[in-house]
C-alpha cells in the first residue's frame, strides 16, 4: 500500500505514513494541523498541435480527404456531365439550322438530323458509325471531316463543324448550307475568351444573321470572307462585315471559314455527294 505523506501547516514538516502524527516532531502543533499532500497524476503524452510534424500530418491528411472527395464527386457526375455537354454540342449544330431555344433538344436533333457522315476524297460521303463527338478539331487533326446531313420542311441542308482561334484563344462554329452545297442557310458561332463586347459578339445573332443568302465557293475555291466592318460590298455573293472594332476577332473567323472549308472543296463542288459505300 503506497505511503502517504502529511505536511504541517505551522513549520512545513512532511510526514509520511498512513495517517498524520499526533504532534508535528518538530514544532508539537496538533495533528489538526497537518494535511494531506495529494500529488497531481503524471499528464499524459499527447500529440502538440503546435508541432510542424502535426502541421505537416494534418494538411496531408486533408489533401487525401478532399481529392478522395473530389473523385468521387466527379465518377458520380461524370455521366451527367457528359450528358450535357453532348446535348449543348448538338444545339450548336441545330442553332446553325435556325433552330435556336430549344426545350427539347435531343428529341429535334434525332428529327432534323438524318445522318452524322464523312467526307470521302472524291468529296461524296460515308456514313460514320462512331460515337457521338464534341470535338471536332481532334476530328479534322485526325482525317476526319464531318458533314451532318439535315431535312428541314423536306429539304437537305448539310452542316459542316468549323474550328479556329480568335484574339484571345479558341473559336468554333458550323455552317449550314443548302442542299446546292453553296449557299449558305445559317451560321453559328462560339468562343472560349472573346472580348465581351466586342470580339464575343461573334456568338450573337447580329454577326450571324450576316451570313443566310451569301455564297461559299468561288469557282474551285472559297470565296465565302469576314471582311472588317464596313468594309463588305453590298452587293457581293460572298463578302460579310466584321464585327465592329473586333478586327483580329473578324480576321480569325475568316482564316477558320477559309482554312476548314477549303478541305471540304471536294464535297462543296461534287456532282453527288451521295455514299458509295
Amino acid at each position: 500500500m503506497a505511503t502517504k505523506k502529511f505536511k504541517c501547516k505551522v513549520c512545513g514538516y512532511v510526514h509520511e505514513g498512513d495517517k498524520a502524527p499526533e504532534k508535528c516532531p518538530m514544532c508539537q502543533a496538533p495533528q489538526s494541523e497537518f494535511e494531506e499532500i495529494v500529488e497531481a497524476a503524471p499528464a499524459k503524452k499527447g500529440l502538440n498541435t503546435n508541432s510542424n510534424v502535426y502541421t505537416i500530418v494534418y494538411s496531408a491528411v486533408m489533401v487525401i480527404i478532399v481529392a478522395f472527395l473530389l473523385v468521387f464527386v466527379s465518377q458520380t457526375l461524370k455521366d451527367r456531365q457528359t450528358a450535357n455537354v453532348i446535348n449543348d454540342t448538338k444545339q450548336q449544330i441545330l442553332s446553325a439550322l435556325n433552330l435556336r431555344d430549344l426545350p427539347d433538344v435531343a428529341g429535334t436533333y434525332s428529327k432534323v438530323i438524318k445522318a452524322d457522315a464523312l467526307m470521302k476524297a472524291d468529296g461524296s460521303l460515308a456514313t460514320y458509325n462512331g460515337e457521338f463527338n464534341t470535338s471536332y478539331k481532334s476530328e479534322s487533326d485526325n482525317g476526319n471531316l464531318h458533314v451532318f446531313v439535315a431535312e428541314i420542311d423536306g429539304q437537305t441542308k448539310y452542316v459542316i463543324p468549323m474550328n479556329g482561334l480568335g484574339l484571345w484563344g479558341t473559336i468554333w462554329g458550323y455552317i449550314a448550307l443548302n442542299d446546292d452545297r453553296n449557299t449558305v442557310y445559317g451560321v453559328y458561332f462560339s468562343h472560349s475568351s472573346e472580348t465581351p463586347g466586342l470580339g464575343g459578339e461573334i456568338a450573337g445573332l447580329k454577326f450571324q444573321s450576316r451570313f443566310p443568302g451569301k455564297e461559299v465557293v468561288d469557282g474551285n475555291k472559297v470565296g465565302l470572307k469576314v471582311v472588317k466592318f464596313g468594309k463588305a460590298d453590298k452587293d457581293s455573293k460572298f463578302e460579310v462585315d466584321g464585327v465592329t472594332g473586333a478586327t483580329i476577332t473578324s480576321t480569325g473567323v475568316n482564316a477558320m471559314i477559309n482554312k476548314v472549308l477549303s478541305a471540304y472543296v471536294p464535297f462543296l463542288t461534287a456532282a453527288n455527294v451521295e455514299s458509295n459505300d
